[in-house]
């Protein structure tokens, strides 16, 4: 199994993989129950994951990435309100171009492709 040899490759060059930061999540329906196990540890399953900074589902929703991004963007601009205590438009425009902006463009190509999207159930 694949696992296996890239758990024998780091033994190999003497680095160690982080079983805690491993998951297993199954895309589409889950037709059999699979276990994957790295050094003896089994994987734990989840619906969702984010790496690098995108949610991703099983069922591949961007529904849930798109959540995450405008929490945050919120949660940053009542920051940038609340902590600006100047009426000057052109501070807080700019406070918000370089604080918000970025996390709204960041893929922002995951976001767009939502119009776009199906799911379908089997």
């Amino acid at each position: 199994m694949a696992l296996d040899v890239i758990t024998t490759w780091a033994n190999e060059w003497q680095l160690t993989v982080s079983v805690s930061k491993c998951n297993l999540l199954t895309i589409g329906p889950s037709c059999y129950e699979a276990y994957y196990h790295i050094n003896g540890t089994q994987l734990p399953k989840c619906v969702t994951y984010r790496d690098l900074g995108v949610t991703i589902t099983s069922e591949l929703s961007p529904t849930q990435h798109i959540h995450n991004i405008a929490l945050k963007a919120h949660q940053r601009a009542n920051h940038i309100i609340r902590c600006f205590s100047s009426g000057d438009i052109t501070l807080l425009v700019e406070a918000f171009i370089v604080y918000v902006r970025p996390i709204l463009e960041y893929n922002s190509n995951i976001e767009s492709a939502q119009s776009d999207y199906v799911v379908v159930k089997i």
